[in-house]
């Protein structure tokens, strides 16, 4: 990994870091939510993101998001989230299983008075926010394991079951900025692509209402 990639990672890192004490301090106080999230689904891989004759399945299963996520007001927040997805290859590709981690830290923005047609229980929010993937692959290429930036955007439909709890549709598409292999076998067994997620979670409010306002 080249020196100037690890100055990025450190970077980002602290970033991460930094913005989660803020959160944290100003969320002691705070009225408006802090919201914990769980959600399992299947992800979708670039093809462009494996060597020849190392092809991954179209969809697989699972994918794992916890996050932890704070409104500042009414429509915008923030949120620090994991991810995991596992990763195995086609029926006619050599046989493996990779391991995809990500952290992200995103903006979370309240679009549901844009879709005010909706139930007053439906909500609508987009995130959108930097961070950094981990590819592990299991089995016989351990050796290649990389890791490479990444940005996420994507939106999630909420519908209500009380006011501590809602359930959600998430869809998301995370950008994964990485060098291609060199040499090729570098990339058996692994990826350096991006990677569509359709997940479906709970979210819990850990502090005040779902909607309230800020005092």
């Amino acid at each position: 990994m080249i020196p100037t990639f690890k100055i990025y990672k450190n970077v980002l890192f602290s970033i991460i870091l930094m913005v989660s004490g803020i959160i944290c301090t100003y969320a002691q106080n705070a009225t408006s939510s802090i919201k914990a999230q769980v959600a399992l689904g299947l992800n979708n891989p670039s093809r462009d993101g494996f060597v020849s004759g190392f092809e991954g399945q179209t969809y697989n299963f699972p994918t794992v998001n916890l996050g932890v996520q704070y409104m500042f007001s009414r429509t915008l927040g923030a949120k620090l989230d994991y991810g995991f997805s596992r990763i195995s290859n086609q029926k006619f590709a050599q046989d493996f299983k990779l391991n995809y981690s990500r952290v992200n830290l995103q903006l979370v923005y309240d679009a549901s008075q844009i879709f005010n047609f909706l139930p007053s229980r439906f909500g609508t929010f987009a995130h959108v926010g930097p961070g950094f993937s981990m590819i592990k692959p299991l089995g016989n290429f351990t050796q290649n394991d990389t890791s490479f930036l990444n940005a996420m955007a994507g939106i999630e439909f909420h519908y209500g079951i009380s006011d501590k709890l809602t359930l959600y549709l998430d869809t998301a598409y995370i950008l994964g900025f990485s060098d291609g292999f060199s040499p090729i076998s570098e990339g058996f067994g692994s990826f350096n692509g991006n990677l569509l997620t359709l997940t479906v979670g709970a979210s819990i409010s850990l502090s005040g209402c779902y909607y309230c306002e800020n005092e």
